[in-house]
């Protein structure tokens, strides 16, 4: 049974990471995030030594989806406690990334930084895209101070997390000549866009290949041409407005949770018990030193390696 809820978390109602985080276009802001992990190589090389993504990928992105989800919407001790499980597996990922010779890390703070960046972009993205629009100027601000806090649960150097979307342009150009592609990389990119049926479940599998055509059209040409996916503008335009009433559809509270526990039951799990709107136990907004502070034996400060 679920013990009750005891705070509202680091966001709290009313915050653009619930209403973001939340919202059916953070499918397509997702599956978007975990190709473009891939143009990292050292992340790229991790995710194919881990091989997670072909034996069990509707299992392996569930679970990262509900992480996410449970970043944004749980309870303080809840995310720090997964948190701190996450960065307890990530620390066995380790090994030698093949084109370079080095050692890569999944905690490596640079491979973090890319990571929650293009995870946090790529849904609001999405979510600007594919839903209600853009966000106001002082909504916009506020998500990406959110980012920041979130960015505390891994190792990531606070100063190196974007503030802005104008920072978040910048960090973009500064790492793009660091971004490439390889057989493995690109492998995976276009399993994760269109998984096969006889690897994955059915119905994950059908999703990803419905999906994907919204989220190359979300992708700088750059991107596109790179990583071997791109496709005619005229699909990018005619796949925008099937989309947007889609998610309509899919907005509604039942709808969303009926299609997560078929395609993501884990995610659906979480996505259900924000739904529940529980009034906590402490109904206010904490910070993870707090909950640091107050939980020291499940929670530590993430370590870079």
């Amino acid at each position: 049974m679920d013990r009750p809820r005891e705070d509202y978390g680091f966001f709290g109602p009313g915050s653009p990471s619930w209403k973001i985080w939340a919202a059916p276009t953070a499918l397509i802001g997702f599956q978007r995030s975990v190709v473009l992990e891939h143009f990292d190589p050292f992340l790229a090389a991790a995710v194919a030594d881990m091989s997670g993504i072909y034996s069990d990928p509707a299992g392996r992105l569930d679970r990262t989806l509900a992480y996410f989800l449970t970043v944004a919407t749980a309870d303080g001790r809840t995310v720090m406690a997964l948190s701190d499980h996450l960065m307890t597996v990530h620390a066995q990922a380790t090994g030698i990334e093949p084109i370079t010779g080095t050692r890569y890390s999944a905690n490596n703070p640079a491979s973090q930084l890319w990571i929650h960046v293009t995870g946090w972009h790529s849904v609001l993205k999405c979510y600007e895209m594919y839903g209600p629009g853009t966000l106001s100027a002082v909504e916009e601000q506020r998500y990406w101070e959110e980012c920041v806090v979130a960015a505390q649960l891994q190792t990531c150097k606070a100063s190196d997390v974007p503030r802005s979307r104008e920072e978040v342009r910048e960090y973009f150009a500064e790492v793009r000549p660091r971004l490439c592609t390889s057989e493995r990389a690109n492998r995976a990119m276009h399993y994760l866009l269109r998984t096969p049926r006889a690897q994955g479940k059915t119905k994950f599998a059908t999703f990803s290949r419905l999906v994907a055509p919204a989220t190359i059209a979300t992708l700088p040409g750059w991107m596109r041409t790179m990583g071997g996916f791109d496709q005619p503008a005229l699909l990018d335009k005619a796949i925008a407005p099937a989309v947007r009433t889609a998610v309509r559809v899919g907005s509604s509270p039942k709808n969303m949770t009926a299609a997560l526990k078929v395609i993501a039951p884990m995610t659906g799990k979480v996505l259900e018990r924000h739904l529940r709107d529980e009034q906590p136990l402490d109904p206010r907004v904490v910070t993870p030193a707090e909950i640091r502070e107050r939980f020291p034996r499940i929670t530590k400060v993430p370590q870079a390696v």
